[in-house]
């Protein structure tokens, strides 16, 4: 079964279109990054491998190395044979090849563009992919501009009634709001914005798409989803390692920036949003922005929010380094590898109701959750004997790694006393379906090829959360201390545990 007809986010009619893109060529900018050879190919390959890629199509990388064509298709390959989520077959891949081209160059070098184009034109004419070609940006924001001021120099933004062009940009969609709004702008000049598709890979794990078929295919959730029984939500993104060697992107844009302005306010939205009429992209969004646009964060920032920083620790039983001691970061920086807010959601059904987001490195565990926590019971016919190990009632939606959803309660202990204990209900979509789950970037290159644009946020979405997140920055900018230290392998700094015992809570232990 495809991923189309299984996808919550789509009207059950639409099982009746096309279950595969049509003709196109996708043209990956940076594509000798890591993100290119451990996602973007291996997603290609398995599109491909299931059926969802037609016969003409076309992939283009487009790189500073010299290379020839069959350079890069041996590291397409390899790229494949290490990452891809499906067995690799010969037959698959034959047919694949046939449409790999690479073409070597700046982005300054009006030369290389004009390769480009003639490498596109020639799939075209040879594989009939009728002009329709996306362009995928991953490359750094700082060249955004004349990539797609080349785009258009030499003709590659043309389209007519019969064809279109599209442009795929990665986050981090600017670093504040007015750098947000410059990029929008740039983009914005060569591209309509159903043209405009901004990748959050959050936002295509198949757990995400299914919290909102937790709530709105079952009646049992929908009465308790709000203030009267909901003490607070925490969002979690907790990474186990550290940097690695991305020191030149990571310092200096830090934590905060890096994850609570696009996938963990995402998710945010997605969790305090109402139901919308239909999950057509418009309804979607219109109640995401609903959301982001009621959420704040509170003046008090001393005590709402808290950053640090990781210092030497151990983690799988080996010595690791402190952030400082990183290769390429400036010993006296400031950027925090932890970052922890209170969200306040400001409208009748989530008043009262604080979103606690945190996003760290060098956690004890990999993981990525979003936790709702419920009130007490009002009255407890018990003793404190009976409940003294008795904690609150959650239901936990685990977005990655064992994906699924985990529901805490009490229950009676077996035996002739009333003791009651703190139990979990498990449900693991590995062993639930026998369908195994499409990778993010899977779902988001498949949208993009057939311009289905509920997954991705618009400009109004990305200025919203940039609202939110910017009195953060501009406070931790203003501090004269340091971030908080905090041994790698730990769960983070004293002053992220105070921020939530300053409202009698404390953050669960994933």
């Amino acid at each position: 079964m495809s991923i189309l007809s299984t996808n919550p986010l789509r009207d059950p009619q639409d099982r009746r279109l096309p279950q595969i893109a049509g003709p196109c060529v996708l043209v990956i900018f940076g594509v000798t990054g890591d993100l290119s050879r451990k996602k973007l190919m291996p997603a290609v390959y398995d599109l491909a491998n299931r059926g969802m890629l037609p016969p003409g199509f076309g992939l283009v990388g487009f790189a500073r190395r010299d290379w020839a064509t069959q350079d890069f298709a041996q590291q397409v390959h390899d790229a494949v044979k290490e990452n891809a989520r499906t067995e690799f077959r010969e037959e698959v891949w034959e047919q694949l090849l046939e449409g790999i081209r690479f073409v070597p160059g700046t982005f300054d070098d009006d030369d290389a563009f004009i390769r480009l184009r003639d490498t596109i034109q020639e799939l075209d004419n040879a594989r009939g992919t009728g002009g329709n070609h996306a362009f995928y940006l991953s490359i750094p924001p700082s060249s955004f501009e004349i990539v797609v001021s080349q785009l258009k120099r030499h003709g590659l933004t043309e389209r007519t009634e019969h064809n279109w062009n599209r442009v795929v940009i990665e986050k981090p969609f600017g670093h504040d709001l007015a750098s947000a709004r410059d990029l929008n702008e740039v983009v914005s000049s060569l591209f309509d914005p159903h043209e405009v598709f901004r990748i959050d890979h959050y936002l295509g794990k198949e757990t995400v798409q299914n919290m909102m078929a937790l709530r709105f295919a079952n009646q049992m959730f929908e009465p308790i989803w709000n203030n009267h029984y909901v003490s607070h939500v925490q969002i979690t993104m907790a990474e186990d390692i550290g940097i690695g060697g991305r020191a030149g992107y990571y310092d200096g844009i830090g934590a905060a920036r890096d994850v609570i302005q696009n996938h963990l306010l995402q998710l945010l939205a997605l969790t305090a949003m109402e139901e919308p009429t239909s999950f057509e992209a418009s309804q979607l969004r219109a109640e995401k922005k609903k959301v982001l646009a009621a959420a704040r964060v509170p003046e008090n920032m001393d005590l709402h929010t808290a950053r640090g920083q990781y210092c030497a620790g151990w983690q799988g039983g080996r010595p690791v380094k402190g952030y400082l001691e990183e290769d390429g970061v400036d010993p006296a920086s400031n950027t925090e590898t932890y970052a922890a807010i209170r969200v306040d959601v400001e409208n009748r059904r989530w008043a009262g109701v604080p979103f606690y987001l945190r996003a760290a490195k060098r956690m004890p565990r990999r993981v990525t959750e979003v936790a709702l926590s419920f009130k007490r019971a009002p009255h407890l016919p018990f003793t404190a004997t009976d409940t003294e190990d008795l904690g609150v009632n959650a239901l936990v939606m685990r977005i990655q790694p064992d994906e699924g959803v985990t529901l805490r309660f009490g229950a009676k202990v077996p035996g002739t006393q009333m003791e009651i204990r703190e139990v979990s209900m498990d449900f693991g979509y590995g062993g639930s379906f026998t369908e195994s789950s499409p990778e993010a970037y899977e779902r988001l290159i498949l949208d993009v090829l057939l311009g289905d644009p509920p997954l991705f946020p618009l400009q109004e979405e990305v200025e919203l959360s940039w609202k939110i997140l910017d009195p953060v920055i501009e406070h931790w900018a203003a501090q004269t201390e340091q971030p908080q230290p905090y041994v790698a392998g730990s769960w983070g700094p004293q002053c992220g545990i105070d921020m939530l015992a300053a409202d009698g809570f404390t953050w669960r232990r994933p």
